[in-house]
């Protein structure tokens, strides 16, 4: 009995020195054995791993890459307009011995704050050499390749490897907003004035050659007319003079009647005058009565 009372708890005491003395390395990390500060292991593969228990310590780093949103940074391009920047990095541990060394205990923590630390000098470092317009547009994946060739170089020393840069945000400081937009509305207001400008002029030109076709065209239909009019004046005067000089009387008494129709074609009109008179002349003559016994049926007519 007092055998097996010492026994079990070697016994147990021996199992959790072997328990202790024991490590499993996941495939989603990379470890180191410490002594004393001193890295005594590397374990990068996944499985199984021993220690010496009590004296040695197991240091486990996440082998997965990692993300780091910076905080905004001003920025002052090479046109000397400020932009806000901030970028996203991905990042991985590649190498835990100098990691280690580098960053000491504080791990993932420290190496985040000196990655940001390296970004914050690398972003002006490039996007200050080139102008606004360019890291505003949509093709700048050259500028954050070279931001990230740089933290990379700088990251090496750390143990790890700056997988991609991304500039997430590249907008202008609050207090500059309302004068670039103040300046943008001026540009468009100055560009619909010309616009407008333009536009009437167009249409000063347009309604200036439509004003000069309108008079050319009545011009041209004013002269036609003139033309046809002389020409149905002239055909009007040949068929009286050929009128005239078949029956002279006749013709004279038609001008005689018609000039009779003229002087009473108003409804309120009344002359007064001698009978004797000149304008009764012709009715009076032989020469008018035998012209209006004798002629067609419509002087006859007209004479009545």
């Amino acid at each position: 009995m007092m055998k097996a009372a010492y026994i079990l708890p070697a016994v147990a005491i021996l199992g959790a020195v072997a328990l202790s003395s024991m490590f499993i390395v996941d495939e989603r990390e990379k470890v180191l054995v410490l002594q004393f500060g001193q890295v005594k292991q590397i374990r990068n593969e996944p499985g199984l791993g021993f220690k010496v228990p009590f004296i040695q310590d197991v240091v486990r780093y996440d082998d997965r890459i990692l993300s780091l949103p910076t905080r905004p940074i001003e920025v002052t391009m090479s046109d000397d307009r400020r932009l806000v920047v901030d970028a996203f990095a991905r990042w991985q541990v590649t190498d835990p011995v100098r990691f280690r060394e580098a960053v000491g205990a504080n791990g993932v923590g420290q190496a985040m704050t000196r990655l940001e630390g390296i970004l914050n000098d690398a972003i002006p470092q490039v996007l200050g050499s080139v102008e606004s317009s360019r890291v505003l547009s949509e093709d700048r994946q050259g500028l954050m390749n070279l931001i990230r060739d740089i933290a990379r170089r700088e990251g090496a020393s750390l143990g790890i490897d700056v997988v991609d840069v991304r500039l997430t945000r590249t907008d202008l400081p609050e207090q500059n907003l309302e004068a670039t937009f103040a300046r943008m509305r001026a540009e468009r207001e100055r560009e619909a004035a010309d616009e407008i400008a333009r536009g009437g002029e167009a249409a000063s030109r347009v309604r200036a050659s439509a004003d000069r076709t309108v008079v050319e065209l009545t011009s041209d239909a004013r002269r036609q007319a003139e033309v046809v009019r002389g020409e149905a004046d002239a055909e009007r005067n040949r068929i009286y003079a050929e009128a005239f000089g078949k029956d002279p009387e006749f013709f004279a008494f038609t001008r005689s009647l018609t000039s009779y129709e003229r002087a009473l074609k108003s409804e309120n009109s009344s002359i007064v005058m001698n009978p004797d008179g000149e304008f009764f002349e012709y009715l009076r003559s032989d020469q008018g009565y035998g012209a209006a016994a004798g002629g067609s049926g419509a002087g006859t007519d007209a004479g009545q």
